[in-house]
């Protein structure tokens, strides 16, 4: 079992791990689609790791994790940066609803059997990421029509495919988060490295 004086410190570590795995998944494995006037969109799994990290450290170290790992993604890709202060706040939402229903709502630390903690882990991943196939394109296009002045029907289609991408990925987010949270959650308990949030 972790000691009380080391959790924080622990904590910080893996929230550091999960914000690099944000960044890789979304960096090195994905499928980038132009758009109208130059912008990008693109199929990967980044967001299950600001989940995922959610799920393992609660929902303000989730957020922190997904915000900072996707945001310095889109720093360092010309083609997002202009993305990089939606990003930030997005993610952060994503991981602080999944941790809320995790946490606060399922208690999926508690003690619960393998139908539970998949029942709950599916809705935490399901309803956060389905947040960001709304919040996504529709803060996208104000952010594009108002901050940085993109003409209202470029914006509009933008918003549209981006929509459709962020489904993609909200999917196959779902399926990594329930299926690698399931996995590891009997070996963190195990090993004493689980971490009960209240």
């Amino acid at each position: 079992m972790i000691q009380k004086e080391n959790e924080k410190v622990f904590k910080l570590a893996v929230t550091g791990l999960m914000a690099a795995l944000c960044y890789v998944a979304f960096t090195y494995v994905k499928i980038p689609i132009p758009t109208i006037g130059g912008d990008m969109v693109a199929l990967h799994v980044g967001n299950a790791f600001c989940v995922l990290a959610a799920l393992l450290l609660g929902g303000t170290y989730g957020g922190v994790a997904g915000a900072l790992g996707m945001t310095i993604a889109d720093l360092m890709d010309p083609a997002y940066v202009t993305s990089a202060p939606k990003t930030f706040i997005l993610k952060f939402l994503i991981g602080l609803i999944a941790g809320f229903i995790a946490h606060r709502v399922a208690k999926i630390t508690d003690d619960h059997d393998a139908g539970y903690i998949f029942r709950w882990s599916l809705i935490a991943s399901a309803v956060s990421l389905g947040f960001n196939v709304i919040a996504d394109p529709v803060f996208g296009y104000f952010y594009k029509n108002y901050v940085l002045g993109v003409e209202s029907s470029a914006a509009k289609i933008m918003s549209t495919l981006a929509a459709g991408v962020t489904f993609i990925n909200a999917v196959a987010g779902t399926v990594v988060v329930v299926a690698v949270y399931s996995a590891i959650r009997p070996i963190l308990k195990r090993t004493g490295l689980f971490f009960h949030i209240r």
